[in-house]
């Protein structure tokens, strides 16, 4: 295969999944359902086996792209408007442990066996079944796990703790490139920043690694490299 026509079909099987991925949204990044994950895998195999067959031309693989695309799209849609079929298509949640008690017919359902259970559990900082009082093994394969009540942790309002707004800190300075836009939205200017990173003895923004400012504590951070 002439290496040119090999390196321009990469090139528009590249651009043309990336394109239908960006329109699809960011459930076929996350693969959220079996159906966005056979999507996924699909639409990269077709593209995959198009570019090293010399008798598929470009035109067909942007073709099958976009077919293929249209048929995702058309269901995602169809998924969101009509509720019947959702589950079929998504999946439900199934409960792993019910009431403190481990479902083991659920398990069985989801070809799940004790190990990949305490697994799961144990990536959401719990080792210890005992602890659970509901599991529930979601459509993406992760668990949510809500603790018994001894076992879990106490919220501010439990402690009595007055409220206090939250906000989420800014990114202002990333691989020593300043993001104004972060800057700005802070309610800062470069005079101020400048101001901030000499107070660290940092005169170019070259020089910073990561910079952010928090809101809530009122207080700049800076990390160099």
């Amino acid at each position: 295969m002439d290496y040119l026509h090999l390196t321009v079909e990469l090139i528009v099987g590249f651009v043309a999944l990336f394109l239908m991925t960006k329109i699809l949204g960011k459930t076929q990044f996350a693969q959220i359902t079996p159906f966005d994950f056979i999507s996924a895998l699909i639409l990269g195999e077709m593209v995959g086996n198009a570019i090293f067959d010399e008798s598929v031309t470009i035109w067909k693989i942007l073709f099958a792209i976009i077919v293929w695309g249209v048929l995702i799209f058309s269901i995602e849609i169809l998924s969101q408007k009509v509720q019947g079929i959702r589950g079929f298509l998504e999946g439900k949640p199934s409960i792993m442990i019910n009431k403190g008690k481990i479902d083991y017919s659920a398990l069985k359902k989801n070809k799940l066996d004790l190990n990949q259970l305490q697994t799961l559990v144990r990536e959401k900082g719990c080792f210890s079944l005992h602890e659970i009082e509901y599991a529930l093994l979601e459509t993406d394969g992760t668990i949510s796990v809500l603790l018994k009540h001894q076992y879990d942790v106490p919220t501010n309002k439990d402690l009595n703790i007055t409220d206090k707004q939250v906000r989420l800190p800014v990114s202002i300075i990333l691989d020593g490139q300043l993001e104004k836009d972060n800057l700005h939205m802070a309610g800062f200017d470069e005079e101020w920043l400048k101001k901030q990173l000499s107070n660290y003895n940092i005169h170019k923004y070259s020089d910073v690694l990561y910079a952010e400012w928090r809101a809530d504590e009122h207080r700049f951070y800076v990390s160099t490299y």
